[in-house]
């Protein structure tokens, strides 16, 4: 493992600790903890959350794609965060999936893949309305969503992959926070040393034109809503996603948050206890409710 990946684990971490200190689940969440959906059983597991108010009910489902630069993160993480979004009226899947690098590119997505033909398996059980299926993702966890978009919409993207999507699927649309759409490995920061650790051969050009997401972006992309603020290192990736969407014609609903009196930081809408993280995902949910 190099450097980075152990500076982001540890400094992620307590940054987190930080967060969640003190935090509970809300008393009008139930939830549904630790449900193995791959073999890896260490690693493929994930929570629902829903609200107690909707029992009996089908709900439409929101799968959480948790972000930590590739090599950082679980759902224990997102578990508040996934919660919240639960409260909006929806039955939240929060998983855990394969880190780099013990395991490379596609373990991750693979493993959101797994999720997806869980929650189709198990529909009935935990009130899944499998006609209406959002995404959210931030960081690294947007990069990932966004790129298992792009294969349940274009085939050719897809074929190079050796797991299929549910037959037919498409999100309804997702949500990307503070995400990475194309990496420049000419510069040298630590998204850049992160490939190291995350791609098998460090960051080829075949490798880095495999996950630049804006590369695969076709017509058939779903409805997407993107957010970025005023202190995100990644800032400069939404235009540059912007841009594809247009080009493609794919609707879409951007949001910036933050000024220059109050700056917000890279994912600060994972943090329940900031009013602008609460803004923020209502934004996002009252988004999907308009494709429900």
């Amino acid at each position: 493992m190099s450097a980075t990946s152990d500076m982001v684990r540890e400094s992620f971490k307590k940054s987190d600790d930080e967060r969640d200190a003190g935090l509970t689940t809300p008393e009008n969440v139930e939830r549904y903890d630790d449900i193995v959906y791959g073999e890896y059983t260490e690693w493929q597991l994930l929570d629902v959350y829903r609200p107690k108010e909707a029992e009996g009910k089908k709900l439409p489902v929101i799968v959480s794609v948790h972000g930590g630069g590739w090599v950082y993160g679980d759902k224990e993480r997102y578990q508040y965060y996934c919660m919240s979004l639960a409260q909006h009226g929806f039955a939240v899947v929060n998983f855990t999936y394969r880190l780099a690098p013990e395991f490379k590119f596609p373990a991750a997505i693979e493993d959101a893949n797994l999720v997806f033909h869980w929650i189709f398996a198990h529909a009935q059980q935990y009130g899944f309305d499998t006609e209406h299926i959002f995404g959210v993702g931030d960081s690294a966890g947007a990069h990932q969503l966004a790129l298992y978009a792009a294969i349940c919409t274009n085939q050719e993207y897809a074929e190079r992959f050796s797991f299929k999507v549910p037959d037919g699927f498409v999100p309804t649309a997702i949500a990307l926070n503070c995400g990475a759409y194309k990496i420049d490995m000419n510069g040298k920061d630590m998204t850049t040393s992160l490939m190291d650790d995350y791609l098998t051969h460090g960051g080829t050009e075949e490798e880095m034109e495999m996950i630049c997401v804006v590369n695969h972006i076709t017509e058939k992309y779903p409805p997407v809503y993107y957010m970025t603020c005023t202190g995100d290192f990644l800032l400069t990736q939404a235009p540059i996603l912007e841009e594809k969407l247009i080009e493609k014609k794919i609707p879409h609903e951007f949001h910036f948050y933050g000024d220059a009196q109050h700056e917000l930081g890279h994912v600060f809408h994972c943090n329940m206890k900031m009013e602008e993280a609460k803004k923020c995902n209502k934004d996002e949910c009252d988004y999907f409710h308009k494709f429900v």
